[in-house]
């Protein structure tokens, strides 16, 4: 190559990085170094400022969106590869979370002496509850793949001995510990249902199955509690070909040039709220992974469940209980809390069910049973929290953990951890 094309080859995309006024990227799920760092001495001589520096280039670059769409594209084309972290294609432009599909076949077992001691200690949770007129209830709620097991490549398909499912929904029965099965009610569905309830290029359950879910929950509740709430209504669905809502989350993330042909009609009902004075609007905590947003984003907290909260993943809570900050469920009384809800519900899809509940039945377990060790340890972990909640809301720092977390296999939540172990000096870097 001569020396001049060469030197084009560079000058160009540099003097677009220069001149272009807006170098951000448009691009889904990917942290991105949203400020400029800073240069001081300490910065300079630390060897941070180049580190940041070098980081915030990479980022903002002129041609960084359409390199990314690009690569993505022939990857996806080529090798149909998805560049999205922890998802892979499925059969006939199905895509799934690799872990949920380690989930349907058994793959991600945890010990079910776990499982039974987590149950045994929400039985206990769940009997104290009672006596103050709170009830607990353990929501098992479908995967995609669980439930499209069908479209999933053939080299993950093997006979099925047992599910994570499969022994909770045993130990519940066992410990009589109040739970809704959705999962084995969403695969009963599927034999008669008209919508998809799983769309193709989305992590979660269609706006229809969404729909179900809630319209489900809520009489489940109702007979739980023996208090009547509003119910969820329609009486029009429009079907279209083209995804809506969340049901095409995982394309978005794909960041891809050119977006392929959905190729499913999918159903959007369109929802309103039961206007009745005389039904009582139980309040319902609940603590779920992302399955639960759907129905969040419906307004059945406003609507339904009494004003009351969702604590993603037992951590961040949504609405916030001071408008405009970020607050977290740690930073919270949990008994307080708690005994402010008539219902306590943790709802969480197939794929996270060797996290359930975040560690939330073994705090109320505690904090019921022996307070005094709840409280000396919820000091001890405050400090590791306020740092992991730095890390959260700092992009630069995300990205470090997110960096970590991929190069190392651990889940996004384990880096932070560790992370913030490592500023809190109780472990070292």
């Amino acid at each position: 190559m001569p020396v001049w094309l060469a030197f084009v080859a560079i000058l160009i995309p540099l003097l677009a990085t220069i001149l272009k006024k807006d170098n951000k990227p448009d691009l889904t799920g990917i942290v991105i170094s949203e400020e400029k760092p800073e240069l001081s001495r300490q910065s300079w001589f630390d060897g941070t400022y180049q580190d940041e520096r070098e980081d915030y280039n990479s980022d903002h670059w002129a041609f960084r969106e359409s390199m990314v769409r690009w690569n993505n594209q022939l990857y996806y084309k080529l090798f149909n590869q998805l560049r999205v972290n922890g998802f892979v294609a499925g059969k006939d432009d199905y895509v799934f979370s690799e872990n949920y599909i380690f989930s349907a076949f058994g793959d991600d077992l945890i010990p079910e002496s776990e499982i039974s001691e987590l149950l045994r200690k929400a039985k206990v949770v769940q009997d104290t509850l009672k006596k103050k007129n709170i009830d607990l209830l353990l929501v098992y709620a479908p995967g995609k793949g669980s439930y499209c097991k069908e479209y999933i490549q053939d080299k993950y398909q093997h006979p099925i001995k047992t599910t994570n499912h499969a022994v909770f929904v045993s130990n519940s029965k066992k410990f009589n510990v109040n739970h809704l099965d959705l999962l084995t009610y969403f695969e009963k569905l599927k034999l008669t249902t008209p919508y998809p309830l799983f769309p193709k290029f989305g992590h979660h359950w269609s706006y229809y199955g969404a729909c179900i879910a809630a319209d489900t929950l809520i009489k489940h509740i109702e007979k739980l509690h023996g208090k009547p709430m509003p119910r969820l209504l329609w009486s029009k669905i429009e079907v279209v070909d083209t995804a809506r809502s969340r049901d095409a989350d995982v394309l978005k993330s794909m960041n891809l040039k050119f977006n392929p042909p959905q190729g499913l009609k999918l159903a959007y009902p369109q929802i309103e709220w039961e206007q009745d004075s005389t039904k009582n609007k139980v309040r319902v905590l609940t603590i779920s992974d992302s399955y639960f947003y759907d129905q969040v984003y419906m307004q059945i907290l406003q609507n339904s469940f009494g004003n009351g909260q969702f604590w993603y993943y037992y951590n961040k809570v949504i609405p916030s209980p001071k408008p405009g900050e970020k607050v977290e469920a740690w930073e919270l009384d949990l008994k307080t809390e708690i005994e402010s809800n008539q219902v306590i519900m943790l709802l969480y899809s197939d794929g996270n069910l060797p996290k359930f509940g975040n560690n939330f039945i073994q705090d109320a377990y505690e904090l019921y049973t022996s307070p005094k060790t709840y409280s000396a340890r919820v000091v001890v972990n405050k400090q590791i929290q306020e740092y992991a909640k730095q890390i959260r809301n700092t992009p630069l720092l995300l990205k470090k953990s997110t960096n970590y977390s991929k190069i190392n296999q651990l889940t996004l939540d384990s880096a932070i951890k560790r992370d913030a172990m490592i500023m809190a000096g109780f472990i070292k870097n």
